[in-house]
């Protein structure tokens, strides 16, 4: 009889165990059927530059409000930070140093993406998948417009501008350069770590160093591309461009790797807002000036497409 209950005990538990589980991974996923089930999406977000501006608009919050749409689902938008949007997404913590990634631990998963001017880095490929392009950008070197050092020529070949950017250090006519770690705007992601540069790492929101910047909080900081373009029409004569320290890089929308065809449905739906002209319409909205920085990156969107 004891042994009898004591089986039973603990066929009791294994289904509650089992029971827990499967409700645990259904409240966790957040794949395509899982989110048309709950009826919401959960857009993970950071104010900042033009994507998400804290009022509720913004290139990648209207982006994002249109795709629930088109799934047939609410949209939620749910804001989070630099330092937390990765665990809030995967819900894995983790260390980064360069390009490397260490999980050490777990967190609650808040969002079902990340829409937010979010570059696509080398370390956060190892974390989540990323969408087809939504935005071009670059990380380029501003100095306040009264430091006496003048921006780069320009040459056809962006390796050479981006020796005769760090070269500046080098001869130290710029001796100090803010930025921000865990983010596309880390000094040591370009190797300006290995060079005669003081390297300022601040806690400030990333819209907040371009005014850091003009309240000499630092001789030059990091920008890139998009926030720059906001910066430099918002402070105009008070901030200049010296030139870039990367590549042109690509901005995208960030999934879980356990959310595949979720990935795969907005990728569909961004191909249909390029072709029907609604992708155009939110760049000149949000980012009238990006095309003339950008020329290669919206050259592919067709004369019809561009005349909305």
């Amino acid at each position: 009889m004891r042994m009898k209950l004591m089986h039973c005990t603990l066929l009791q538990f294994l289904i509650f165990c089992v029971v827990v589980l499967t409700a645990f991974t259904h409240a966790i996923a957040g794949d395509l059927l899982e989110i048309k089930e709950k009826g919401v999406l959960r857009h993970l977000g950071i104010p900042y530059a033009n994507f998400i501006t804290g009022s509720g608009d913004g290139l990648d919050a209207d982006l994002i409000r249109l795709f629930a749409a088109h799934l047939g689902v609410q949209y939620q938008y749910i804001p989070t930070t630099w330092e937390n949007w990765t665990e809030d997404l995967t819900g894995k913590k983790y260390e980064v140093t360069g390009n490397e990634v260490k999980i050490v631990g777990t967190s609650e998963i808040r969002g079902d993406l990340i829409a937010s001017g979010l570059t696509v880095l080398p370390w956060r490929q190892q974390l989540v998948d990323f969408s087809m392009p939504t935005f071009p950008t670059q990380v380029w070197l501003i100095t306040r417009g009264d430091l006496a050092v003048d921006p780069i020529r320009p040459s056809q070949d962006i390796g050479q501008d981006i020796v005769a950017v760090k070269s500046l250090f080098e001869e130290g006519k710029v001796q100090e350069v803010m930025g921000k770690k865990a983010t596309c705007l880390d000094p040591a992601l370009y190797g300006l770590k290995n060079i005669r540069t003081r390297i300022k790492i601040v806690d400030f929101n990333l819209n907040e160093l371009a005014p850091a910047l003009i309240n000499g909080e630092a001789e030059s900081t990091l920008l890139d591309g998009p926030d720059a373009l906001i910066a430099l029409e918002k402070w105009t004569g008070q901030i200049k461009v010296i030139g870039p320290v990367s590549e042109q890089q690509s901005m995208s929308v960030g999934f879980p790797k356990s959310s595949p065809k979720l990935r795969e449905a907005f990728n569909v739906f961004l191909h249909q807002c390029k072709e029907d002209g609604t992708y155009y319409r939110l760049i000149m909205k949000y980012y009238p000036n990006a095309r003339a920085y950008f020329p290669a990156f919206f050259d592919e969107i067709t004369p019809e497409k561009i005349n909305p």
